[in-house]
């Protein structure tokens, strides 16, 4: 075994370690109607754990780029400094408000990639189209009209239209969107939150999504196509601005072409480690269950050099040493 595959087998379980502490911590505020709160509480035990993982990290996708929050923005250092030069991209919790209602698939997500392999988007909407791997290069091109990407999927996967199903985030801005793919013949799955949840789901065919559509935050496209660089996909995005303010925050982080498609290398490149803890049920993962002090979690861990997806269930009794302190 190579030096680099001990390194990455190390951060891989680093990785799933901090996406199951932010989990647990926003589990226990499920169906209690404060979003803030399970924010900060997913963010408070990610920082702490990451804090002990041995990397130099940036953390290049966080909680926003300005320094108006505590801790996980953008440009902060993280890990104890000891190990590999790596950016860091996390959600907390991806779904704050599917969590306060008690909805389903938000989870804790984090990723590990070399530096300089993750696009430093600022929190700003990003339109995105995925699908998932085994497909022809190329099939899919956000400039396309949606039944003609739609029409080219089902004719590459020797189905019908009718046989599509297009994962939308179920907002006003996408009434337009909605009633194209209608008009095709294809079927939607609307979701009220956690598009990183839907582009991953077009990689995993259990989940019944075979394309992702629509406009979404450009963090969490970050996110979704690290996990597509893991397991094989296509994705193409364009940041999309609503301000003048939004448009300065892109150039002060280095995006100097504010109307680039960027394709899914541009997104995420090198070397990746995705880990997703689920909160809630979801289509992908279970929420975390709580029994008296023991804490059960399902996770998803992700590799790009191997392309390997694991699904993990991890059993932790929550009185013994702080999570952030268990090996």
């Amino acid at each position: 075994m190579t030096q680099q595959d001990i390194l990455d087998r190390h951060l891989t379980i680093e990785a799933l370690r901090v996406s199951e502490a932010a989990a647990i911590a926003a589990a226990v505020l499920v169906g209690k109607g404060d979003e803030r709160q399970a924010d900060e509480v997913a963010a408070d035990a990610m920082h702490r754990t990451l804090n002990r993982v041995a990397i130099a990290g940036t953390v290049v996708i966080g909680e926003g780029e300005r320094d108006n929050v505590p801790t996980l923005f953008i440009g902060e250092k993280v890990g104890n400094g000891n190990g590999p030069a790596v950016d860091v991209a996390v959600d907390p919790l991806e779904g704050a408000t599917i969590t306060a209602i008690g909805g389903s698939n938000a989870m804790s997500v984090v990723a590990f990639s070399d530096s300089g392999g993750l696009l430093n988007a600022p929190d700003v909407y990003m339109d995105k189209l995925a699908v998932g791997g085994g497909l022809p290069a190329g099939l899919i091109d956000l400039d396309e009209p949606p039944g003609d990407t739609i029409r080219a999927l089902a004719s590459a996967r020797g189905v019908d239209v009718s046989d599509i199903v297009v994962c939308i985030l179920n907002r006003p801005r996408h009434e337009e969107l909605i009633a194209k793919v209608r008009e095709v013949g294809a079927r939607i799955r609307l979701i009220p939150d956690g598009d990183v949840a839907g582009v991953i789901a077009t990689s995993t065919p259990a989940s019944g999504v075979d394309i992702y559509m629509g406009i979404g935050g450009a963090p969490q496209g970050v996110l979704a196509a690290a996990a597509l660089r893991c397991v094989g996909g296509q994705m193409q995005a364009r940041l999309v601005f609503r301000s003048d303010d939004e448009r300065a925050r892109a150039h002060a982080l280095g995006i100097d072409d504010l109307n680039r498609k960027y394709e899914l290398d541009a997104l995420a490149r090198g070397d990746v480690i995705f880990a997703a803890t689920g909160v809630t049920n979801g289509n992908m993962l279970d929420g975390v269950r709580r029994e008296g002090s023991i804490a059960t979690t399902h996770s998803l861990v992700m590799r790009s050099r191997t392309g390997t997806m694991r699904w993990v269930r991890s059993r932790r009794d929550l009185t013994r040493l702080p999570f952030s302190e268990d090996s």
